[in-house]
């Protein structure tokens, strides 16, 4: 008894003092607080990206009310004095302008369709349906505006592409009259399905238990769990970044629109604002929460570093920049909606409907409030155009970008991959060069998920091969041309998937 009574003490005596030094194994334990620090400043960088992104959105937006219809004055006055000049030779329209004009005449014919909407009566129709249904409603409408604006941007696309396409070239299309007529239907329908968003909005806000806002607010964090728990490549996070983006510009137009119909209905009572402004916060509140925690995960269980939305947001500011030029080979609204998923024509039309069913003008007072007010948004337009413009300069100064503000346009013969005598696919010389270079490179340990990929599957199959083959020199003539974040919009599918 006396030597197991010895050995049991002996067991205690070493449990309680016996040690372990944790830099035996340093490298992953400093990969773990790297870790942490990445997680600590995911919210400062992702919310510099989100702003950034917001007044880019925001100058989009503002261009279809400010700059718009006074291009499209200038351009019918060139269309209406260049004949009388004697100018025949010339063409009458340049290519810029005729995409002025349809989009002038599109905003015109789809604002006399909305004004046949009620917006009383689909409230009401929406009013009256059980809380589960409009949740179920909201839901399959936000699945809608993804399809309708993937969709929508290409069509009005085709739509340029036909107006202004060169006439010596074969004539491969239908016609601009029946591409106009589709954007037109396009827009429409687009504004519509954002028209019962708001509605349905509305109804959560004004519902006396709130139970519905609460629903719905939920459902932001499910978007946590259908997304934190999946693989990410870095161009699948800038799409899913941009469509953040997007997101949250278009919420607060809603919310905007929401309280504007509540202001009407109670006379424009400033008390009420105070009575709708806690529900607003919360929305936005535990919007920024999701965005947060949703990109912290991601980035931590892809590996991840938090420097890569700064690249992100040099690839924004690298549009805004070579729209400037004079090699210039789209508008920087289009720029922004191919990028993002953001098409400003749709919620423009609608704001335009309420804000003009909701303030009734009457007088030559009102008529010059409404003067100003107009001066004071291309004001708030230009301003804002000026201090985006530098500061993406600076951004892509600092991504030592500059270089490809001079590279020609891209086209899809220059970005197909060619295959050389020996039947390996490479890519031709006129291609992008990668936005990514030495010096901004982030400086913890690169991992797979580093890398630039179009397609993760075959790739992983070339590094199989080249491991067997021992062939490493081979390895880069294998791999399937990688995708630059300057050719990743919105709906480009990334490893696989859209997000």
């Amino acid at each position: 008894y006396y030597l197991q009574n010895l050995s049991l003490v002996r067991f205690i005596t070493t449990e309680l003092t016996r040690g372990y030094f944790l830099e035996h194994n340093e490298a992953k334990y400093t990969e773990r607080r790297e870790r942490v620090y990445t997680c600590l400043r995911i919210p400062k960088e992702l919310e510099k990206l989100m702003t950034f992104g917001f007044f880019l959105c925001l100058d989009a937006f503002l261009y279809v009310f400010t700059l718009l219809p006074l291009r499209v004055i200038l351009a019918l006055l060139r269309l209406l004095t260049l004949p009388c000049c004697g100018l025949s030779g010339s063409r009458l329209l340049q290519p810029a302008q005729v995409c002025d004009v349809l989009k002038g005449f599109i905003m015109v014919l789809c604002y006399s369709m909305m004004s046949y909407v009620d917006y009383a009566m689909m409230y009401h129709l929406i009013r009256g349906q059980s809380v589960i249904k409009l949740y179920i409603i909201y839901n399959m409408l936000e699945v809608a505006d993804r399809l309708f604006s993937s969709f929508g941007q290409d069509i009005l696309d085709a739509l340029y592409w036909t107006a202004t396409e060169p006439k010596e070239k074969k004539r491969a299309h239908i016609g601009v009259i029946p591409h106009f007529f589709m954007a037109v239907l396009y827009v429409f329908l687009h504004a519509i399905l954002i028209m019962v968003q708001a509605t349905t909005l509305n109804v959560a806000f004004n519902s006396h238990n709130k139970s519905l806002l609460t629903i719905m607010m939920s459902n932001n964090f499910v978007e946590i769990k259908g997304s934190v728990f999946k693989k990410f490549e870095k161009n699948n996070l800038f799409q899913m970044s941009n469509s953040d983006i997007k997101e949250r510009f278009t919420n607060y137009i809603l919310l905007l629109i929401v309280c504007l119909r509540n202001m009407e209905q109670f006379s424009w009572n400033p008390d009420h604002l105070w009575v709708l402004f806690p529900d607003v916060l919360m929305v936005i509140a535990s919007e920024v929460a999701v965005d947060i925690v949703k990109h912290a995960f991601i980035t931590k269980f892809n590996d991840i570093s938090a420097d890569v939305y700064g690249e992100y947001r040099a690839s924004l500011a690298f549009d805004l920049v070579s729209s400037r030029q004079k090699n210039a080979y789209t508008d920087y609204s289009d720029s922004v909606s191919r990028r993002m998923g953001f098409i400003p024509l749709p919620l423009a039309l609608l704001l335009i409907r309420v804000v003009t069913s909701s303030v009734k003008i009457q007088g030559s007072l009102s008529f010059m409030c409404v003067l100003l007010f107009y001066m004071g948004m291309i004001t708030l337009k230009v301003l804002n155009s000026i201090v985006l413009l530098g500061t993406s300069c600076v951004f892509v100064k600092e991504a030592n970008m500059e270089e490809k503000l001079f590279d020609p346009p891209p086209s899809a013969v220059s970005s197909q991959p060619v295959a050389d005598k020996g039947g390996v696919l490479q890519v031709s010389d006129n291609s992008q060069p990668t936005i990514i270079t030495e010096s901004s490179a982030p400086a913890f340990p690169k991992s797979d998920s580093d890398t630039f990929l179009t397609t993760p599957d075959e790739e992983d199959d070339d590094k199989i091969i080249n491991a067997n083959t021992g062939l490493e020199g081979d390895s880069l003539k294998n791999r399937t041309p990688k995708k630059d974040l300057l050719e990743i919009d919105r709906f480009t599918i990334c490893g696989n998937r859209i997000d």
